[in-house]
């Protein structure tokens, strides 16, 4: 069946006892944590005025239970399904925790869902109470009322314009029914979390989708105290970080964190605006955070843009510096240390170079935690040069988020790591990689057949990922299983690794899509970055013009064209980008052109351009 299997080496150091004595729920977990560190600070979150405000983890259980003993005033039972539709925040947080402690299960929603798939979610996964993060999210949900029969309340995060009734209700409110709970029962939330087991339904997370109708992936209790615990238990995380945390909650990777949060007891700083991770990250000054690949590639673009605009000896300054640190990275990628005139220029270079890259970040960040696409190595070794290591895992949603991930202790680029304690991969004859383990999804909710399509009588799950092992365990993604295309003349080629090579050469890119199955040769649609392209416009005589005037010059397509001789010179023939076409608006989640985790819908996308695609193919 497999030509290929891998479970984590015997030989690695990780808490054993955490993993294999797991917490039956989140709530219990919660409460263990309240009990060891009650006065630690569990959150941190800014408010109106820009001012950020800390939460204790016993200031957090006091307000997390009044909210659950509000849930169970509405007639929350166990595994009764809460929908949240709201953007990262850290109410966000307290009202997941709040319906793990009434036993509840959490349905997960976008806040940039269309109405129309609201109502598909709210109906399939049958939830009973919506808490809606503001106005916005209110007449969505009301618009498509008729689409779903169930819910019996909304619970409003910001009220502000919205008309409160007994069907709709402020937080303030649900905490007021809450109180009214406890004056009769103290106890009643504590008798909830002792009622919660290991095999209850968490979370239902409806995968973002590239294509069609989105599935309800079911986790259990026990997948999240798990994915904790395995995450904690190799060190990658301690008590003592503070993690900025401004991902997706309604992706798997968003709720992956919060559990590993409360498994390590750390301090989270929650701020879900992405026009402010820059400022936020020099006041919270975080130790770790997590990404997806694109914000990486963005911020390399612009702190080398902008010295590249500096010029003279700071720019000269920098790609020495730069160079220097990308040698370092390949040393101690060997287990090494530098040593001699290269430790000596290291010295140097991060005085006067990468000290003040990582200042960008707050001055303190030691690891970066990336998922939900491949990462430029190239990038990679550029962060890990400049004193800050990017740990690229592996997961999907139905494997809880992290399948694999790699060490602080044990790190190879351009790879996504060893298994995370308790989970086995496997790679079939095919290519595919396969998952077995406690963070496997229990299944599709209501589908079944498409249940069995993924997890076989074993519990492998099929992830639908092609990768390999190497020779010391480390996995390798090498594209999608669906990605993969043949050209008419029967070459196989593997978008995602081009894709991602252009991004760690080309400094001005948005999106970067490569086309060409059942074609005689191999093209891209191409789509600029607004930000980064500003400047070059400026230098390149197109100052002033509008983005489009920009992206659709001679200039524009002469300095893309120059990119992809670049790429195409490390290519094989058949891979070659022939022609390129350059669209007049970069892609974005809100147009449906991305999944809210920025990953490219590529049949939504092909759709959409296909007369600029096919024009590639008739001029």
């Amino acid at each position: 069946m497999t030509e290929a299997q891998l479970t984590r080496p015997e030989d690695e150091q990780y808490d054993r006892d955490m993993v294999e004595n797991l917490a039956p729920s989140v709530g219990r977990m919660f409460r263990d944590r309240v009990a060891a560190t009650p006065g630690g600070v569990a959150y941190s979150y800014p408010d109106a005025n820009e001012n950020w405000n800390d939460l204790t983890w016993a200031e957090t259980d006091a307000i997390v239970t009044r909210y659950a003993a509000g849930l169970i005033s509405l007639g929350i039972t166990a595994e009764d399904r809460v929908a949240i539709a709201s953007g990262t925040r850290y109410e966000w947080i307290l009202m997941d925790l709040a319906i793990m402690l009434a036993g509840g299960a959490t349905t997960t929603v976008y806040p940039t869902t269309i109405a129309e798939d609201v109502a598909y979610i709210l109906d399939h996964s049958g939830s009973v109470i919506v808490v809606a993060e503001n106005k916005e999210q209110v007449d969505k949900i009301n618009s498509v009322r008729e689409r779903f029969s169930g819910v019996r309340a909304i619970i409003v995060i910001d009220p502000t314009g919205v008309t409160l009734d007994d069907h709709t209700i402020s937080l303030d409110r649900l905490a007021e029914l809450g109180d009214g709970v406890l004056a009769g029962d103290p106890q009643a939330v504590d008798t909830r979390i002792d009622e919660s087991r290991p095999e209850h339904l968490a979370t239902i997370i409806y995968t973002s989708g590239t294509t069609g109708r989105p599935k309800g992936v079911r986790l259990k209790q026990s997948t999240w105290a798990y994915q904790g615990a395995a995450s904690v238990s190799t060190g990658l995380v301690t008590a003592d970080d503070v993690m900025y945390l401004w991902l997706p909650l309604a992706h798997v990777f968003g709720k992956q964190l919060i559990c590993v949060a409360i498994t390590a007891g750390m301090k989270t700083a929650v701020d879900g605006r992405i026009d402010k991770i820059i400022d936020n990250l020099a006041v919270v000054k975080p130790t770790t955070m997590a990404a997806a690949p694109r914000i990486f590639e963005k911020v390399y673009g612009k702190v080398s843009l902008g010295m590249e605009e500096a010029g003279g000896i700071k720019y000269k300054l920098f790609t020495w510096a730069s160079n220097v640190g990308k040698q370092v990275a390949a040393v101690e990628a060997t287990g090494r240390t530098p040593s001699g005139l290269l430790a000596l220029q290291y010295g140097l270079a991060d005085k006067l170079v990468l000290s003040k890259i990582r200042e960008r970040f707050g001055g303190r960040i030691s690891t970066f935690i990336s998922g939900s696409a491949a990462l430029n190595p190239d990038i990679a070794q550029w962060f890990k040069g400049a004193g800050m290591t990017i740990l690229e895992g592996y997961g999907l949603t139905e494997t809880s988020s992290a399948a694999t991930v790699n060490r602080t202790y044990a790190y190879k680029l351009g790879s996504v790591g060893w298994p995370i304690p308790g989970t086995e991969i496997r790679i079939a004859d095919d290519g595919e990689v396969l998952v077995r383990g406690p963070g496997v999804m229990e299944g599709y909710h209501n589908n079944p057949e498409a249940t069995a399509e993924v997890i076989d009588a074993e519990g492998w799950f099929s992830t639908g990922d092609i990768g390999e092992i190497d020779g010391q365990g480390f996995l390798r993604i090498t594209d999608r299983k669906k990605d993969l295309f043949k050209t008419s003349g029967g070459k196989y080629v593997a978008p995602s690794i081009i894709e991602s090579r252009f991004k760690g050469i080309c400094p001005y890119v948005g999106q970067f899509m490569v086309y060409g199955a059942d074609r005689h040769f191999v093209t891209a649609l191409v789509t600029l970055d607004a930000e980064a392209i500003t400047p070059w416009a400026e230098a390149n005589g197109l100052g002033g013009k509008s983005y489009e005037e920009i992206v659709s010059s001679p200039q524009a397509r002469d300095m893309v064209q120059g990119y992809i001789d670049e790429l195409n010179s490390g290519l094989n023939r058949w891979e070659t980008i022939k022609k390129f076409h350059i669209l007049g608006r970069d892609l974005t989640v809100e147009e449906g052109d991305l999944t809210p985790s920025l990953k490219l819908r590529r049949k939504t996308v092909v759709e959409k351009y296909a007369d600029q695609l096919n024009s590639l193919y008739t001029t």
